[in-house]
């Protein structure tokens, strides 16, 4: 299966956070592209936490979703995070699942394509660089489209290219 993730750290040193979180996914697949990192406004955070470094990636695992997400809360849970209540508090790492090929899941604790990944420049504008005509399987509109129409305030930077792979 190809994966779309979005990595972000606002937490420490945040470069060598993603550093160990793709090192992580190449563990259990085969990274096919990955962005550059952008430094990012915090968005539904309280003011005074730190921007994120934020990137996205390609992968294809041989994982069902759910298996993933487990294996993803397992390695967010081993840098410190509270996967439970954690959601507007600063970070080492946060890996969300966006897009699963042309899957459409609804669950009660994983939703593809990512819920809110249409309303985020932080999400589309790495997404953008790496997959632009990734058709958004709800929407039917590529990331090309989707961060065109984005209507933000965000402040999204491009900061440098990492290369982690």
């Amino acid at each position: 299966m190809i994966y779309y993730l979005s990595l972000g750290s606002n937490m420490g040193d945040r470069e060598d956070q993603l550093r160990k979180a793709v090192s992580f996914l190449k563990s259990i697949g085969d990274i096919k592209k990955i962005s550059s990192v952008y430094e990012t406004t915090p968005v539904s955070m309280s003011h005074g936490y730190g921007n994120f470094y934020n990137i996205a990636i390609c992968i294809e695992i041989k994982l069902i979703p759910d298996i993933l997400l487990s294996k993803i809360k397992r390695f967010e849970e081993s840098t410190g995070r509270n996967t439970k209540d954690s959601h507007n508090l600063p970070r080492k790492i946060d890996i969300d699942i966006l897009m699963v090929d042309d899957m459409v899941l609804n669950e009660k604790d994983l939703v593809i394509p990512h819920k809110e990944m249409v309303n985020r420049a932080f999400v589309l504008i790495p997404l953008n660089e790496i997959a632009p005509g990734l058709v958004h399987p709800v929407s039917f509109k590529t990331i090309r489209y989707l961060l065109k129409k984005l209507k933000t305030d965000e402040t999204v930077i491009k900061i440098k290219d990492l290369y982690l792979y």
